[in-house]
């Protein structure tokens, strides 16, 4: 079985993220980075079910700690998804599980 490599390491900024096209990942994932750390969630706020990202490709981030719908606002945890804020405060976006390989790519894990 083949891995799927989402996205260089480098191209997910520090404190930021990158969306990953459903076509690369088997569905709309946005990748967060803090550091050394990523994490993945599949871009689709659990408020009404619509993508995280207005613009696409665009996801808004707040001082590398959360990101944030465009549509409604809400904030959900870098860390582990969880939202901190907003209309569906206290549910969390569904977690993709990634890991970083030994030539920097973002893999999703098994």
């Amino acid at each position: 079985m083949s891995t799927r490599q989402l996205c260089r390491f480098d191209e997910v900024p520090d404190g930021g993220a990158r969306v990953i096209d459903e076509e690369c990942a088997g569905r709309p994932v946005v990748v967060v980075r803090r550091g050394e750390r990523v994490w993945a969630y599949v871009n689709r706020c659990p408020h009404f079910s619509v993508p995280l990202d207005f613009e696409p490709g665009t996801v808004f981030c707040y001082k590398t700690q959360v990101l944030m719908c465009a549509h409604h606002s809400a904030l959900f945890r870098f860390d582990d998804g969880r939202c901190i804020e907003g209309p569906c405060e206290g549910s969390a976006l569904e977690a993709v599980p990634v890991e970083v390989d030994r030539s920097e790519w973002v893999i999703l894990a098994r």
